[in-house]
């Protein structure tokens, strides 16, 4: 049966065994099938059968599980059937690319993958039996075989088959710049910077295209191939037409607009794993999107002009902090986008824009836009916006395109500077501005906990060597909700205060605004385990050679700080308790 399946094939062609062919192009059975000749393959096969239990050669029969291809198109089963085509030999090609290729694949496991696919690859068939396609470039007449692009004279018919669609695919990347011609596209765009595919076809087209590449320009198509993976639905499965799972992006875009769907992708996306497509994740990414659309118009609606040319004087602690932050990102994000890193470089920005930006400047600046001298931080509202449009820009570019002409005034976003980082670099805003937010935390965390409604006026006194602190007492006292608000190197208040630690800080809060002492007394000693427990894995670290001998000397300082931090929180607990 070498003529008949694929695996006897193999072992015909160790063996040199004959290969005849019993069945004809339509199903029927030929004259190799003696008696059978001329039988329809799956009538014959059941009257083989009964031929053979009528002379008592059938021991038994039962079911088993095996696999058989069908037509995608009919749904009828695929006959494994040796027939005559024409192949490329690979030897050559192969060497050629091996030893010529200068593309590098991200991931880089992906090269060996390649690698080791071109180096166990067999001849290639080329022909096919279509109605559409390039057809074959061969002509016949009688015995003679010409092979030409042109019709080689009269009397010669050519190949009815046409090329395999991946021939014609590999030739992509320099037949669309005029080659064989030196046109200016060519010279300009060939080797092209990268190719973004699937891992699916790294076969298929990406190795072909490589070998064809340099067997007919000399040149490896790409300096780089970024390999994606595939979107599965959410059970991991590849999404198919048999299984009726797929999710057409149009229907997706028409719901939540195309943005939100190109910023789940990029968002949980990594080089050559597959993702699953979750309806929550394009939702959270609508959301997001919702989020940067009411941050703008918030800037719009209070900010007279859209200009940026703030003064770096007349930065606040706050300006200052936010951005140094955004110098931060805008590295962070050059980085991982020369890495093809898209899931990092959207998860730095959604976390800025959100957590910090939305979350603590903008309210912030709500106070600021109510002082005379608002002028700056409406120039840093505007400046920091516009950079966050542009880095957003490649994953949602329909909204960040409108908001930047319609609000910023500007032109349109495509052909506007990347953004750079300024000359603002304040590693001190960075340290206070954490210490505030601390605070804040928690002594919303404390309102939570006690059931305290957020409007309720604490009095609250802070316990702090930091200028900074008493610099910005009343932006502190507005987000604190304190009517009374108090900052001391000492504690002054003569009441029973409840105590809360943090890094740098004391916080006492009028406890009759709160709560009992028992609840207190309970609440301290959650905190002093919580604190033992870290002191002791600091400690058990910093005791540790193998960790200060081989730790980067600014991991073990760190470790060292926070030892003094989380001894002076149990410090001041433990003499609170008493």
């Amino acid at each position: 049966t070498p003529a008949h399946d694929p695996n006897d094939f193999e072992v015909g062609k160790r063996h040199h065994l004959e290969m005849p062919l019993c069945m004809h192009e339509d199903g029927t059975m030929n004259d190799m099938a003696f008696h059978y000749n001329g039988m329809e393959r799956f009538a014959c096969r059941k009257q083989l059968v009964k031929d053979l239990e009528s002379v008592n050669l059938v021991d038994k029969i039962e079911d088993y599980t095996n696999s058989v291809g069908h037509s995608e198109r009919t749904g009828v089963v695929v006959e494994p059937r040796l027939s005559l085509q024409w192949f490329v030999s690979m030897k050559p090609l192969v060497e050629q690319a091996l030893e010529k290729s200068t593309t590098e694949f991200v991931p880089k496991r992906f090269d060996k993958v390649y690698k080791n696919w071109l180096e166990n690859i067999e001849d290639w068939c080329i022909s096919r039996q279509l109605w559409w396609g390039h057809r074959i470039p061969v002509w016949y007449k009688g015995d003679q075989i010409i092979v030409s692009k042109d019709n080689p004279g009269d009397g010669y018919l050519q190949d009815e088959d046409v090329l395999d669609t991946w021939f014609s695919s590999a030739l992509w990347p320099f037949s669309t710049l005029g080659w064989p011609d030196e046109t200016e596209d060519f010279k300009h765009y060939y080797p092209t910077q990268v190719l973004v595919t699937g891992y699916d076809i790294i076969f298929f087209w990406v190795a072909r295209m490589l070998f064809q590449g340099i067997e007919f320009t000399g040149q490896s198509p790409f300096k780089e191939v970024l390999i994606h993976g595939l979107v599965r639905d959410e059970q991991g499965r590849k999404m198919s037409k048999s299984l009726g799972n797929g999710v057409d992006p149009m229907d997706v875009s028409q719901t939540y607009g195309t943005d939100a769907l190109r910023y789940f992708l990029s968002t949980n996306a990594a080089p050559g794993q597959d993702l699953r497509y979750e309806t929550e994740k394009v939702e959270s990414s609508w959301n997001f999107i919702n989020k940067l659309w009411n941050i703008a118009r918030f800037i719009d609606m209070n900010v007279d002009e859209a200009k940026d040319d703030f003064d770096p004087k007349a930065l606040t602690l706050f300006d200052q902090w936010i951005l140094t932050r955004l110098n931060q990102v805008i590295t962070e994000c050059d980085i991982n986008y020369e890495k093809y890193e898209f899931g990092e470089v959207s998860r730095a920005l959604y976390n800025f824009i959100w957590d910090e930006f939305a979350s603590w400047y903008v309210e912030i600046a709500k106070l600021a836009l109510k002082d005379e001298r608002k002028d700056n931080t409406e120039k840093v509202l505007i400046y920091v916006l516009k950079q966050i449009l542009k880095l957003l820009h490649p994953f949602m570019p329909f909204v960040t395109e409108k908001l930047y002409q319609s609000i910023l005034k500007a032109e349109t976003i495509v052909t506007s500077e990347w953004p750079t980082a300024s000359s603002i670099q304040s590693d001190s805003s960075l340290k206070h501005m954490q210490t505030i937010i601390e605070m804040i935390t928690k002594v919303r965390q404390l309102r939570q906990e006690m059931n305290i409604i957020p409007s309720k006026p604490l009095t609250i006194e802070i316990i702090t060597k930091e200028a900074f602190v008493a610099d910005n007492q009343a932006m502190l006292a507005h987000f604190l909700r304190s009517g009374d608000l108090l900052v001391s190197t000492k504690p002054t208040l003569k009441d029973e205060t409840i105590l809360v630690t943090g890094n740098g800080f004391e916080l006492y809060i009028l406890k009759s605004d709160i709560i009992s002492e028992a609840e207190e007394k309970q609440k301290l000693e959650k905190e002093l385990e919580a604190l033992e427990k870290e002191l002791t894995r600091v400690k058990n670290m910093l005791f540790n050679p193998n960790f200060v001998g081989k730790a980067k000397p600014e991991k073990v300082l760190e470790e060292k700080q926070k030892l003094e931090n989380y001894q002076s929180q149990y410090d001041a607990i433990k003499k609170r308790i008493g």
